[in-house]
């Protein structure tokens, strides 16, 4: 695990949890409802073909070693993090802020 220098404010914040300053209000059926749409998002019940660049496939392929997984899970957290709304194209941010 790598050294972090946390801000001010983040070992404040550290520091008050370790403390106990901070309770869980997390309830048993909310905890349950959260698993079961963790289930829902995770499950892998379908399977596709695409096309790509050889390009693309090997950036994806690197990308997935560096960060040690295999490289259709990485093609498919992509795939998820973008239709979520998580992972955006940051091409289009940069026309739009050039305008």
């Amino acid at each position: 695990m790598r050294d972090h220098k946390l801000t001010l404010d983040e070992q404040t914040l550290l520091d008050s949890l370790e403390a106990g300053q901070y309770a869980s209000v997390l309830t048993a059926a909310r905890k349950k409802e959260l698993e079961t749409a963790a289930e829902r998002t995770f499950r892998k019940d379908k399977r596709i073909n695409i096309r790509i660049s050889t390009t693309d496939l090997l950036a994806i392929q690197t990308a997935a070693v560096e960060q040690g997984i295999p490289y259709q899970t990485l093609a498919s957290s992509i795939l998820h993090k973008y239709l979520s709304g998580s992972l955006q194209d940051l091409t289009v941010e940069r026309a739009a802020r050039k305008r």
